[in-house]
């Protein structure tokens, strides 16, 4: 791009002194015979070919026609330079954006298990931010290409698709199919109305959090087939009142969210009927020595235990809910043979 870019820019430059240094001879060697709009026009068309005609007199003057020869030989060299180069410009900005269709269609068609983010505005940011520490795939979808350029340009890693995510097609193109899971954070309510029923109709064994700031579209949402409803404003507000009540309790959340060093998150693993270690407890199943996790809650038939005891049986089903760094919760899935999160 870079290249074709500089090419041009001299192209150019060549042009504009055939331009002004022919009109500027035909009016030096003419000796104010010909005006300087007759000059430059009589450059023009000889530069292009055009040739309508020549200058009046111009046979009387000594060497013009000998200048025109060179402007025919060397002028005309320079505007197929200069046309070739724009041509080539614009072919291969189309290239390369068939190019990059075609590779997002194919990073597209090999992921599964993904999660579809549509929306990338203030709240759509934040949750790739989440997905890229947590290491969750997924596929932003937006119709700004702007925005998710700049994004792509912070992470090149980032799959994205520039459309209407509210169009079946859109969804479709983003791997619906396949997918585990869809976040509507777009900025107007009616909007991620019509995604989460797109979403749901599509796919309806997904699991669709969308996004809602008037509270009357929660109960909408919700009839759409939005598993869960996520309140901005109610959010902002219980945040407000941690800040005050309870601030040291929220600087240590916050911790766990922002640390750099250590990803510390509170993440999810569900047994299958496979797994060693159902039919143990608590105690002699000793996940401590096969992650550093911390078990704060249990989840079975609906039914959450929090702070389990030593003694509770683990049973083929059961969702522990634990607290560690993104590593180990990986090893403990492992060694469980644990589940993904259910959609």
């Amino acid at each position: 791009m870079g290249g074709i870019v500089r090419r041009i820019y001299l192209a150019t430059v060549v042009l504009v002194l055939m331009l002004f240094g022919g009109a500027g001879g035909y009016h030096l060697l003419g000796r104010g015979r010909w005006s300087w709009s007759d000059c430059f026009y009589h450059t023009v068309i000889t530069l292009s070919t055009v040739g309508y005609g020549e200058l009046p007199g111009i046979a009387e003057v000594r060497y013009a026609r000998a200048l025109t020869v060179v402007l025919i030989v060397l002028g005309t060299g320079s505007v197929v330079y200069f046309a070739s180069n724009v041509t080539a410009l614009i072919v291969e900005d189309d290239l390369r954006d068939l190019f990059r269709r075609n590779r997002v269609r194919k990073s597209i068609a090999r992921m599964e298990n993904h999660i579809i983010v549509c929306g990338i505005g203030r709240t759509g940011t934040h949750v790739l931010e989440e997905f890229r520490a947590t290491r969750t795939p997924f596929v932003a979808v937006d119709e700004d290409a702007t925005k998710l350029e700049h994004l792509r340009a912070l992470d090149p890693t980032m799959t994205y698709l520039v459309g209407d995510a509210t169009e079946d097609e859109t969804l479709v193109s983003a791997g619906i199919h396949r997918a585990r899971g869809v976040v509507a954070a777009l900025s107007d309510d009616k909007a991620n109305l019509y995604v989460t029923l797109s979403a749901r109709s599509l796919n309806p064994s997904l699991r669709i959090v969308a996004k809602c700031t008037e509270h009357s579209a929660e109960p909408k949402l919700r009839k759409a087939g939005a598993d869960r409803v996520v309140s901005t404003n109610n959010i902002g507000g219980l945040r407000l009142a941690s800040e005050m009540i309870r601030p040291t309790a929220t600087e240590f959340l916050d911790l766990i969210l922002r640390d750099p060093e250590h990803v510390l998150r509170i993440e999810e693993a569900t047994l299958p009927a496979t797994s060693p270690f159902v039919g143990r407890t608590l105690a002699a199943a000793q996940l401590r020595k096969v992650s550093d996790v911390l078990v704060v809650a249990t989840r079975a038939a609906g039914r959450y235990v929090f702070n389990p005891g030593a003694e509770l049986v683990l049973e083929a089903g059961l969702t522990l809910i634990v607290l560690g760094e993104r590593r180990e919760i990986e090893r403990l899935r492992a060694a469980l043979g644990a589940l993904p999160p259910a959609p």
